[in-house]
């Protein structure tokens, strides 16, 4: 067995002889690198080890993805823990797993469990899922969930109210109140309780405010002309918004199999719907220009997608932010305020309210839902052509002179 002072360079001219051979290290005591028939170099250590009578060989790891200076350091820890009478691979082992351990209750691996096992598959997953992202992974991610504390909670929900953005804040505040009781109740994170006890909404944020926002109509012909100069997808995925009322992920997860352009109906299935129930939405000739309009790709029959097809739409941020930067100076709005801008402006076009609430999907309740069966999908069609024909007034009024006439002729 050979004894030399081990360096990179005399590691790098090791040469195979056909045979097997060690070189030892003058450093640090039975440290050495074995030479296999083909030259592949591995670090050893030769010592005896707990529960052996002699001393044996083991090896610490391969040459050069561990490095001389690391052997060397393995080394003196593997001795100093067979002087303690400790098996240096069962303790590895052992920090091994308290590691994953560690890993497994960060803040961000229980939020990734509580996203695959909770979220996926509701309704709103798309945009729980970007909320838990944004504003509590990034904030919390590496800490070990057991760490987060009522002020941590108050600190960070406090931070989101200051932008001003209260109504996120109610949301957000919702989603560690709904993780951290499922984490709890799951019994593998280490939780006990949860951060969120005694804290009260309307104390910290303040009241709800339910949203009232209806856009103008100059703020819809901005909307409508500016999502043009967007394009595909957002700007028809908005397009159809405005012309439907439906929800953003009804329209931004549709596939060509909902639809019939000939019989102008759009089905939704109840695996898409708020109320797991098929929702019938009679599409206006307007509406089905837009589609005939779209795209059709080979790998999925998503109608807005920038993945060929093969998975829907995504990035509504990034996209909003350039069409409000299109539409100039409006004042603040969100995606949902389409929607009840649509259901107001049916009302002022004398549609009846079971007729408008059925069109944005809210349906009958009660006593109503039981007894009246009658589909009204030919009243919901009429009031949509209504609402397209105002809707097209907005977009493009026209020019003085005609209304001018209109107005003499009456």
């Amino acid at each position: 067995m050979v004894k030399h002072r081990l360096t990179d360079r005399a590691l790098q001219a090791l040469k195979p002889t056909g045979l097997r051979y060690d070189v030892m290290d003058s450093d640090v005591p039975g440290l050495g690198v074995r030479v296999s028939e083909r030259g592949q170099r591995t670090f050893i250590l030769v010592a005896r080890y707990p529960g052996s009578s002699n001393p044996t060989r083991r090896a610490l790891g391969e040459y050069p993805f561990l490095s001389l200076e690391g052997a060397r350091e393995r080394a003196r820890d593997w001795r100093g823990l067979i002087r303690k009478g400790i098996d240096p691979k069962a303790e590895e082992a052992r920090q091994r797993r308290e590691e994953l351990r560690k890993r497994a209750t960060t803040f961000a691996s229980v939020a990734e469990d509580f996203i695959e096992r909770h979220v996926k598959g509701k309704r709103k997953a798309k945009d729980t899922e970007r909320e838990i992202r944004k504003e509590l992974i990034s904030y919390w991610g590496e800490r070990a969930i057991t760490s987060i504390a009522r002020e941590d909670v108050i600190a960070l929900i406090e931070n989101i109210v200051r932008r001003p953005a209260p109504y996120t804040a109610h949301i957000v505040l919702g989603h560690i109140r709904t993780l951290f009781n499922w984490a709890i109740n799951r019994g593998a994170y280490g939780l006990e309780t949860s951060p969120c006890d005694r804290i009260k909404p309307g104390a910290l944020i303040g009241a709800k405010e339910p949203r009232q926002r209806v856009l103008t109509d100059a703020e819809i012909a901005a909307l409508w002309k500016s999502s043009e100069i967007l394009g595909y997808p957002f700007g028809k995925l908005y397009q159809l918004l405005l012309l439907t009322g439906a929800r953003k992920s009804e329209v931004s997860d549709a596939r060509w199999c909902e639809f019939e352009l000939k019989k102008k109906i759009w089905t939704v299935p109840p695996e898409r719907f708020k109320s797991n129930a098929t929702h019938l939405v009679p599409l206006s000739d307007q509406a089905v220009t837009i589609l005939e309009s779209l795209p059709r790709f080979t790998k999925g029959d998503h109608l807005f997608s920038t993945t060929f097809g093969a998975k829907p739409v995504s990035g509504f941020s990034k996209a909003k932010v350039h069409l409000d930067q299109l539409m100039g100076s409006a004042p603040p709005w969100v995606i949902h305020d389409i929607r009840r801008t649509v259901r107001t402006r049916l009302a002022s076009l004398r549609i009846s309210d079971l007729v408008a609430e059925m069109i944005i999907g809210h349906g009958r309740k009660g006593i109503q839902r039981v007894y009246d069966q009658h589909s009204y999908e030919q009243e919901m069609r009429e009031a949509l052509e209504l609402w397209a024909a105002r809707l097209r007034d907005i977009v493009t009024p026209p020019p003085d002179n005609v209304v001018n006439l209109k107005r003499k002729t009456v």
